[in-house]
């Protein structure tokens, strides 16, 4: 495709043997259900949508089952698959990293992962949940994981999953449509007041689905300190500051509602186009690609997103 110039960083890939080792664990998706998907498929939603590369990675409950060391074989699985349709297809797929963490508490085999996934599959970035078990990204006890990424000067991609306290919610309707949200909020305000941006500088984290709620609570979260001494006194400003470290994508929020929010918190350079496909469905990428694309910021401003700030990260990907 000649003219096709979008890259995706939020897309997920179900391999024919992780999703079979998901059902047999009895792991489902957000959704209840896994949608259909294979690298042709891929490639025939990127002709229909101007999209010339996707960054995959493996989305909830990713590698939350089974036994440590079952999961770890089937991370390392999937990294290796995600290397080799990259081989056979040049150019149309990168890949973020999964990584078999279970307990916030052991992350030794997370670790290993990183340095086979970036230094022997020279991988895009690792995927990390914003959770896991009761423990938020932010907390200390995730620091040895943030050195080693800081060290690389990673990319990673912060992905929302269930939280323990989301899933005893007695709410009707499926879990991802809000909590997804929560989490990734949640996660992005304890990093934030945690200082990891400040702390380990090197790495450059993705928020999915345009961060969450974090935009539409920019302000809230920023004069918090002076309604509470015992949050970091840092004002209004520096908070915004702050807030601009992170990059944020445009999953499933592609409307002037979330996007006008996104950019009076995001620096410009810093959104990132992205479907969410085959999670979003087929309609949902239609609509989410036609109503980005339909909004009134300028073909500068559309160019950045849909591939000129994700070239900032991943430079490979010009050719």
């Amino acid at each position: 495709m000649a003219n096709a110039h979008r890259i995706d960083v939020h897309t997920h890939m179900i391999p024919d043997f992780y999703r079979q080792a998901a059902i047999d664990a009895g792991a489902v998706p957000a959704q209840g259900r896994y949608p259909n998907w294979s690298p042709e498929l891929a490639l025939k939603m990127m002709e229909a949508n101007d999209i010339a590369t996707l960054i995959t990675s493996v989305a909830y409950p990713g590698f939350l089952f089974g036994s440590l060391d079952e999961a770890a074989r089937l991370a390392r699985r999937c990294n290796e698959f995600a290397v080799e349709i990259g081989e056979k297809w040049p150019g149309r797929f990168g890949g973020f990293a999964s990584l078999p963490i279970q307990d916030p508490f052991d992350l030794d085999r997370g670790r290993e992962e990183i340095a086979y996934a970036l230094d022997t599959l020279k991988m895009d970035g690792v995927m990390l949940f914003a959770s896991y078990g009761e423990k938020f990204l932010g907390d200390a006890v995730f620091d040895p994981l943030m050195e080693e990424l800081n060290r690389r000067s990673a990319v990673v991609f912060i992905h929302p999953t269930y939280h323990p306290s989301s899933k005893k919610i007695d709410l009707p309707f499926p879990g991802f449509l809000v909590e997804y949200l929560f989490d990734t909020t949640r996660a992005a305000v304890n990093m934030l007041y945690a200082d990891t941006l400040g702390r380990y500088p090197n790495i450059k984290f993705i928020l999915a689905h345009a961060g969450g709620t974090l935009p539409y609570i920019s302000w809230r979260v920023a004069v918090s300190p002076t309604i509470d001494r015992r949050l970091p006194q840092w004002s209004i400003e520096e908070v915004y500051a702050k807030l601009r470290l992170f990059w944020y994508d445009t999953a499933l929020s592609p409307t002037a509602s979330t996007m006008g929010s996104l950019q009076e918190v995001a620096a410009p350079d810093r959104i990132l186009f992205a479907t969410d496909w085959p999670m979003a469905g087929e309609t949902g990428t239609v609509e989410s690609v036609r109503n980005l694309a339909a909004l009134d910021i300028g073909q500068e401003r559309h160019a950045a997103i849909n591939r000129g700030n994700a070239l900032k990260l991943f430079p490979k990907y010009a050719r």
